[in-house]
């Protein structure tokens, strides 16, 4: 499309949008909608362990652990389970303490191509924040995170959730978040179903997510 075509396009739905508003001025105005629904967790409630159970419950493995020692031997237990040795990782020391494991790290600095992320296959994280009553993990592309391609193409994703970044519910995360980051929601590996109700994995991201939480 040339820049004349795409400023006149623009300039028609300007014209059209004006017309409906004017159309519209002497129409009385709906009501506001009322939004009651909780925007804080339910007291008492258990937020790791809600977390841990509901992404549990997508089909995701999750460890949690407390002391730094416990921290490798978990890591190192899911990368077992998932037949890892390679892992792309942000650039950056965060998640330095991953080559105590003995896996390789491959530091996506400079950026590495999609076939590159793809052949590899595996990658490893931080999160923004997670939300315990949706088990959903929010990635905004911070120090730990790296940049969106990184969670979207390899096979495997191991995500590093600290207990305080697990929020109770959708709004306590949305007010934690800036709005001016890109973000990816994760809830589960990725999956989808088909017409015919036929789940497919991997399609619009990891087919295996494991979660190590720490705390």
């Amino acid at each position: 499309m040339t820049v004349e075509r795409y400023e006149a396009d623009r300039e028609a739905r300007t014209v059209i949008l004006d017309r409906l508003y004017t159309a519209l001025d002497d129409r009385p105005k709906p009501p506001p909608v009322r939004r009651a629904y909780r925007r804080e967790r339910p007291a008492g409630m258990d937020v790791v362990g809600r977390f841990a159970e509901r992404v549990a419950d997508y089909g995701a493995v999750v460890v949690r652990v407390h002391a730094t020692r416990d921290l490798l031997l978990g890591a190192s237990e899911l990368l077992r389970r998932a037949d890892v040795a390679r892992l792309v990782v942000p650039a950056g020391i965060k998640l330095a303490w991953l080559t105590r494991l003995g896996v390789e790290l491959v530091v996506d600095s400079p950026a590495l191509t999609n076939d590159e992320l793809g052949e590899l296959g595996a990658v490893a994280t931080g999160c923004a924040l997670a939300i315990a009553e949706t088990g959903t993990i929010v990635l905004d592309t911070g120090a730990d995170q790296g940049r969106r391609a990184l969670t979207l193409l390899p096979d495997y994703h191991l995500c590093v959730v600290r207990a305080d970044q697990i929020v109770g519910t959708v709004p306590e995360a949305i007010a934690r978040l800036d709005p001016r980051r890109p973000q990816t929601w994760i809830s589960g590996p990725s999956a989808t179903s088909d017409i015919e109700l036929a789940r497919v994995t991997g399609v619009h991201g990891p087919r295996t997510l494991h979660v190590l939480v720490i705390g």
